[in-house]
């Protein structure tokens, strides 16, 4: 269930950081994006995961050393807007946080962390389950449609996780639960850091 219409509010105290930090066009994104999550009246899954998929994949890649001076940051919905980019892990924890706001069950939304075989390096996305043995759905920031996992052969799957647990992945499905996502500690760090509401 998500927070419903109208709920979702980012505080002035947010707002007014951002804005001296990054400047307005930093909290226009801000409001767009709390207008998106506040206004949503979309009948499906699909068309909830289309807008904010596409909404998202407008930003720009920007890798961790450069934007953060950090190995590996996992940025927050509202620092990743602000700054108006990140990497593969920013994108899917805002999109995941976002459709989870929005009414997106939890149940069916995992970030699942690939090998990206033409970059030949680790890769995070969303994947979508209607149920948890169907073929997921794969929401990224490097091919920009949403497609089911069999036509993207450019990734390979390692293992997901959402509030629930860890998986191994395995091709099709969820894969083999082997944790509670308590154990992974940049995910303990992130919820500790997300905005009120949204978590």
């Amino acid at each position: 269930m998500g927070l419903g219409r109208n709920l979702f509010t980012l505080s002035p105290e947010v707002l007014s950081t951002v804005e001296k930090q990054y400047g307005e066009l930093a909290k226009k994104r801000l409001l767009t994006w709390q207008e998106l999550i506040r206004d949503d009246d979309s009948l499906t899954d699909l068309v909830k995961m289309e807008k904010v998929n596409d909404f998202f994949n407008q930003l720009k890649f920007v890798s961790d050393i450069l934007h953060w001076k950090k190995e590996d940051y996992w940025a927050t919905p509202v620092e990743f807007l602000a700054t108006g980019g990140g990497d593969c892990e920013d994108f899917s924890l805002a999109k995941y946080f976002t459709l989870k706001a929005i009414g997106v069950s939890e149940k069916k939304l995992n970030m699942t962390y690939v090998k990206a075989l033409e970059l030949n390096q680790a890769h995070m996305v969303v994947t979508y389950h209607v149920t948890p043995d169907a073929e997921p759905l794969v929401l990224d920031n490097l091919v920009l449609e949403i497609k089911p996992a069999s036509q993207r052969k450019d990734l390979l799957p390692v293992y997901s996780f959402n509030g629930y647990g860890l998986w191994l992945a395995k091709a099709r499905g969820r894969g083999e639960r082997v944790s509670g996502s308590d154990k992974l500690k940049r995910w303990q760090d992130l919820l500790k850091r997300m905005p009120k509401g949204l978590y």
